[in-house]
């Protein structure tokens, strides 16, 4: 696996240097080039930028109960994207199908104690942690099969709703103990109606829910929102829905800008003005065991997944 550091220095260099690359492409009006400066202009504002720090943890479930919409991807990404602007950032990765682990380079995954020993008590949250090889500053809380069986095992049990909750707080406070202060915690959660999400939403002071610039876009929303809606009147009242991330768009479809526009008109504070592009490398990064970022840092995937962390982390109070 290639080091994303030399990676990412090279795309520091490249966006140094876009003063005379980007001349080629100045008197071009094609689509092509078009993006590509527009690229490189997004690419050296946030590689000469470090990320506000927020005042407090951000816990943050990155959630869609339809499934396909680039949840895990926008999760890791954003997650690699914040690190390396200079925060302290913690993921979850709260489905049994443990993609999150994996595509942050995590191996041997059903071998070691994962989140599924931390819901039956039987390890801490801390003590389950991984730091990522690559990106020194990003830590996983890994997942397994066997976090499917979660469901059935803690039915009974009175505390099942706020586990997750419970293990955050706990792992907060021992990593403030030794000077590891957290100012992110983004949670992955399966496109499920299961235990998991439901733990998860209790434990997250924010919902960031990615929606792809496709057909039925709001589909699935209206339960989502019913079911956040849950978890504020039973158990988290501060949950709010605060970030909204347009996936897959299409600059060179109509649908793709519909999409957008019905989105945005049904959530005008929330939706991030940067859209994820359909993408060839974001889509084949997670066969590298890499985040697009790591994997292409000069794709316009990775470049738009950088602008997004950065306009996350601008909303910080």
């Amino acid at each position: 696996m290639s080091d994303p550091r030399k990676k990412t220095a090279s795309a520091r260099s490249s966006a140094s240097a876009s003063g005379t690359g980007l001349d080629r492409f100045a008197s071009d009006d094609s689509p092509l080039a078009s993006g590509l400066v527009d690229d490189m202009k997004r690419l050296e504002k946030v590689s000469s930028t470090r990320f506000k720090k927020p005042t407090h943890t951000r816990i943050i479930s990155v959630a869609n109960q339809k499934g396909g919409v680039g949840k895990t991807t926008t999760a890791v990404n954003l997650a690699v994207a914040l690190a390396s602007g200079g925060l302290q950032v913690l993921v979850i990765d709260d489905d049994p199908q443990s993609n999150a682990s994996t595509a942050l380079g995590l191996t041997h995954i059903e071998e070691r104690p994962s989140l599924y020993e931390v819901f039956r008590g039987e390890h801490s949250l801390v003590s389950i942690l991984q730091q990522v090889e690559q990106v020194p500053n990003l830590y996983v809380a890994p997942s397994s099969l066997k976090l499917s069986l979660i469901d059935m095992e803690l039915a009974d049990a009175p505390d099942r709703q706020v586990r997750l909750r419970n293990a955050i707080q706990e792992a907060l406070l021992t990593l403030d103990g030794i000077n590891r202060h957290i100012d992110y915690v983004l949670i992955d959660c399966p496109p499920s109606m299961s235990l998991l999400p439901i733990n998860a939403l209790v434990a997250a002071n924010e919902v960031l829910i990615p929606v792809q610039c496709e057909y039925y876009a709001l589909e699935g929303l209206t339960q989502l929102l019913r079911t956040i809606e849950s978890a504020r009147t039973t158990a988290n009242p501060d949950l709010t829905v605060s970030t909204i991330l347009l996936t897959m768009y299409a600059k060179s479809t109509n649908l793709s800008s519909e999409v957008a526009a019905n989105v945005r008109e049904f959530f005008p504070t929330q939706t991030l003005d940067t859209e994820i592009p359909r993408s060839v490398r974001i889509a084949e990064s997670p066969s590298y065991g890499e985040t697009v970022i790591t994997y292409a840092p000069r794709s316009s995937g990775a470049i738009a997944y950088l602008a997004a962390a950065q306009e996350l982390a601008e909303r910080a109070e």
